[in-house]
């Protein structure tokens, strides 16, 4: 057996990161494991001493978790950014998800502009009914930087957060698209830089929250294989009835819940009407013209069973115009 190596106090600067010092003359980066890999006995393991699971946001986003929310273009993934960020650094509440007491919050931003994203936390925070301390919330985006974001499927790029995250408990990018902007999205080894800064910050105490966009199918754009490390992953869809006049609002679905089940992960939707947020079940009139409507949003004939109820060979009759 390999001797035993502690891990590193903070492992993000370890083999995960592998990315080389800063600065012209520093010494060659050398990675944890170069020293050897850590193993342990069954005995060592049911010995070992971990960090307990808690919930930052119940019921989905344990410490230490690794999730993504993910929609189509326009349906709302920043407002959810926001005020998950909010909830969990004042300790308080959004939708039907709690946060049981202030932590840390890094929210990084690759798209919008300084300006809306200053509206819109203004929003976010007048509504809430927490206030956050005052360095319980930290923004790093795009719009404030000469030269842009670091590229986060650059492995010699990722080390210019560090300073930024280092005493986070959660960390939210959005969008995955314009801060990890060269990685080839189809290709799941274009995914491996990004994936193991994951682990890395998971390592370190940190949870990730990706907000990513969905594709021309409905399904998170891009390699399935970014789903795998995952504890959550949650989609945002248009109502089946939506109209532009209803604002932001959406249906909640749970399409992947490591260690939640039951009521925890029923599908809900969600409203924002006059600066409130409501929240209620869904309610799916199963006609002719809403099967079509699911179907023309790229719901195969599994999903549009799910959501409706309806048998499989019933909604395939009924979209022939059988029934």
């Amino acid at each position: 057996m390999n001797e035993y190596v502690p891990l590193p106090e903070d492992p993000s600067q370890s083999a995960l990161a592998s990315t080389p010092n800063n600065g012209p003359g520093a010494p060659a980066y050398v990675p944890a494991y170069a020293k050897g890999l850590v193993s342990l006995t069954g005995a060592e393991l049911l010995m070992r001493p971990f960090p307990p699971r808690e919930n930052i946001l119940a019921p989905w986003l344990p410490t230490q978790g690794l999730a993504m929310v993910y929609a189509e273009r326009g349906i709302g993934k920043t407002w959810v950014g926001l005020n998950v960020a909010y909830a969990i650094a004042s300790g308080g509440s959004y939708l039907e998800w709690t946060a049981p007491k202030p932590r840390k919050v890094v929210y990084i931003d690759g798209e919008m502009p300084g300006s809306l994203l200053q509206e819109r936390f203004r929003i976010v925070a007048a509504s809430s009914d927490h206030d956050a301390p005052e360095d319980g919330f930290r923004l790093v985006a795009a719009d404030l930087q000469a030269d842009g974001l670091p590229d986060l499927s650059d492995v010699n790029a990722q080390r210019f957060y560090d300073a930024e995250i280092r005493d986070a408990d959660l960390i939210i990018v959005d969008n995955l698209s314009t801060i990890a902007r060269g990685s080839r999205e189809n290709e799941a080894d274009g995914w491996t830089p990004v994936q193991a800064w994951m682990l890395a910050q998971r390592a370190a105490g940190r949870s990730v929250l990706l907000i990513h966009h969905a594709g021309k199918g409905g399904g998170q754009r891009g390699t399935s294989k970014r789903e795998d490390v995952l504890d959550t992953v949650i989609n945002l869809r248009r109502p089946v009835d939506y109209e532009p006049a209803h604002g932001a609002r959406f249906e909640v679905h749970y399409e992947k819940a490591r260690g939640i089940y039951g009521d925890a992960v029923t599908p809900f939707e969600a409203h924002l009407i006059e600066g409130k947020w409501r929240t209620a079940p869904i309610v799916v009139v199963a006609d002719d013209e809403t099967l079509r409507k699911l179907q023309g949003q790229g719901l195969s004939i599994r999903d549009i069973e799910k959501r409706t109820g309806l048998s499989k060979s019933k909604v395939q009759r009924r979209l022939k115009g059988g029934e």
